[in-house]
């Protein structure tokens, strides 16, 4: 009687255990085109302003197929293509600023993990470049944070530039989205500034970089929550 108890107990088990949930996929490091570089090693195509990039990025685990996203900066428009393995290849416009960004995926799981975002230059045959966007470093977007004593959080930043003629910055920050109010100017040594704020309260902030031919590029659109 005994050992029928013990057999059931096991049985039950065995029964309420089931398999280990499929494991989330891990974020995948990019390699190639390197962050905030020009890319000079796309294969033209004839006749055309335009030049075939491939990307490369290591293996992630848990992740069964990989999401290559590809946007041009100057249009906003991106291209996407899903592959197994851990290179791809796209058509790009010359001399056009591009983000580019991997998304690990696995068919067990609904959950995904995204890469960091790198920008880079497609090679052409200007001689002036725009300021890469700047990326945020804090607060994160979408992020709910504490103010601190004084009522302010720092906003946190960064950008660079192939010239090397970085100027400066423009700060638009409200609690419209999107924010067209402009709380200051900076120089292109001041990456960070702190505003006053509310609790309870969501914010809207972004960034437009310019260097010293006057080129410019505005950043997407963050927004944090106060607690």
């Amino acid at each position: 009687m005994r050992s029928l108890s013990l057999l059931f107990i096991f049985i039950t088990l065995m029964a309420c255990g089931g398999k280990d949930s499929p494991k989330a996929p891990i974020a995948a490091q990019l390699v190639f085109p390197e962050k905030n570089s020009e890319c000079t090693t796309g294969k033209n195509v004839n006749d055309t302003n335009t030049s075939v990039v491939e990307f490369k990025w290591l293996p992630s685990n848990h992740t069964e197929s990989y999401e290559l996203r590809v946007t041009n900066l100057n249009t906003n428009n991106s291209q996407t293509v899903v592959v197994n393995g851990t290179s791809a290849e796209l058509p790009l416009e010359k001399g056009s600023p591009h983000s580019w960004a991997i998304i690990s995926k696995n068919n067990k799981t609904i959950e995904t993990a995204k890469s960091e975002t790198w920008f880079f230059y497609n090679s052409g045959v200007q001689t002036s470049y725009t300021p890469f966007p700047a990326a945020v470093i804090t607060p994160k977007t979408g992020s709910t944070i504490s103010k601190d004593t004084n009522n302010e959080v720092l906003l946190k930043w960064e950008s660079t530039d192939l010239d090397n003629d970085l100027a400066g910055y423009e700060v638009y920050f409200s609690t419209t989205n999107p924010p067209i109010t402009k709380i200051g100017t900076l120089a292109a040594n001041q990456s960070e500034i702190k505003v006053s704020v509310n609790a309870n309260t969501t914010y809207y902030w972004r960034i437009t970089t310019f260097d010293l031919e006057g080129n410019k590029a505005s950043n997407s659109i963050s927004e944090f929550r106060i607690r």
